[in-house]
């Protein structure tokens, strides 16, 4: 399999790993208190933190769990993963390094998969999505939450430009549509489907990514003069903040 786009993403994102383990918009979230939700009364259970970043996910599971493998294709990532996670007392959070295509875990070797925030820079998504089942047991759970595209082509276009604008390392997000079916040919079964308004604050959103001035002006000159539909549907801000939706997939392996 072609690497390159993991090495990329691990260079983009090796110098902000402190950056999401401070983000506000990561560590918090009703999303992350479904997760923990899902996980209560799971003491005895292995879960994989599949593209864990600042580790957010991993933080809330461990107190539930057994052990979490928190896993990322970023080494300065889980550095800065398994300092914090020492830092709080969690010592069954474990570091692994690999990308989402291709796991380092044998079949059928996690209770649970939490994946959150990270497909949109895979290379290869259904890949990935296959390997996340692969490595599940039969008929256990799994929650995969993104930001998703919208299935207006407009406002899709709209949305692909600003974050590789903002961020050349994303590949892509992707519409619920697009979603629901790689999850069904990747071998989950969907339980459940929950939407939620992000609100992306200009000058945080992006210095969390280091995004140069340059591009940071672009993506204000784009949204600026962009249809009245497409500031609507983002609500666009004076100062450049708008919405994004993320959407929670819940599921359990077919």
């Amino acid at each position: 399999m072609n690497t390159s786009q993991h090495r990329f993403a691990a260079e983009q994102y090796g110098a902000r790993a402190q950056d999401y383990v401070a983000s506000a918009v990561h560590s918090s979230g009703a999303d992350l208190d479904q997760i923990e939700a899902a996980l209560r009364g799971q003491s005895e259970a292995r879960v994989l933190d599949l593209g864990c970043g600042g580790g957010h996910v991993s933080y809330r599971a461990a107190p539930h769990v057994a052990q979490v493998v928190a896993c990322d294709v970023t080494p300065d990532m889980l550095e800065a993963v398994a300092a914090t996670a020492a830092g709080r007392g969690l010592a069954n959070i474990v570091t692994r390094q690999a990308p989402a295509e291709r796991l380092p875990f044998p079949d059928a070797a996690f209770d649970a998969v939490l994946c959150r925030f990270t497909t949109h820079h895979w290379q290869n998504m259904e890949a990935g999505l296959r390997e996340a089942r692969r490595v599940l047991r039969a008929g256990r759970p799994a929650l995969f939450i993104d930001t998703v595209a919208p299935a207006n082509p407009v406002l899709d276009s709209h949305l692909q430009a600003v974050e590789l604008l903002r961020d050349a390392s994303h590949v892509r997000n992707y519409s619920v549509a697009e979603w629901v079916v790689s999850l069904s040919r990747a071998g989950f079964a969907l339980e459940g489907i929950v939407s939620r308004r992000l609100r992306m604050e200009f000058a945080s959103w992006t210095a969390r990514t280091r995004t140069p001035p340059a591009h940071a002006e672009a993506i204000r000159s784009l949204l600026a003069a962009a249809p009245a539909c497409v500031q609507e549907h983002f609500g666009l801000g004076a100062d450049g903040s708008f919405d994004i939706e993320a959407v929670t997939f819940t599921l359990r392996a077919a």
